[in-house]
């Protein structure tokens, strides 16, 4: 089973962004979100704001995690109102490059504090 968070992952992740005063649009590449076979941590939201209209809510997706037989794919995608008054469509996706169990999945932030929200776990046997 996997007991680490530092599991050596390959990744990718874009975004569509709209400002608030509709008029800047973008379609983008993030690279510096990609991870390439790198046990570092993979970005799921990008500069989430910290002002009360602004948030994230998204879902992930992680395909047979307790396989002992396969690596583990996983995607995601994930709506935020950031701190330059942006809307973000994000979508990161990639495999974890190990075919042991994953066991438990770690999700933090790079600065502030979660203040407040719910995480659910669906279909695991």
């Amino acid at each position: 089973m996997v007991s680490n968070y530092n599991v050596t992952k390959t990744t990718t992740f874009f975004a569509a962004n709209h400002d608030e005063a509709d008029t800047v649009t973008s379609l983008a590449y993030a690279a510096g979100a990609d991870l390439a076979q790198s046990t570092g941590v993979q970005k799921i939201a990008t500069s989430v704001g910290n002002d009360n209209d602004e948030n994230f809510g998204g879902e992930l997706w992680l395909f047979n995690p307790s396989s002992t037989t396969y690596v583990k794919h996983f995607m995601g995608v994930n709506q935020i109102s950031n701190h330059s008054d942006y809307s973000a469509q994000e979508f990161y996706a990639g495999y974890f490059n190990t075919t042991s169990a994953v066991n438990g999945i770690q999700i933090s932030v790079s600065a502030g504090t979660i203040e407040s929200g719910s995480f659910y776990l669906y279909g695991l046997k």
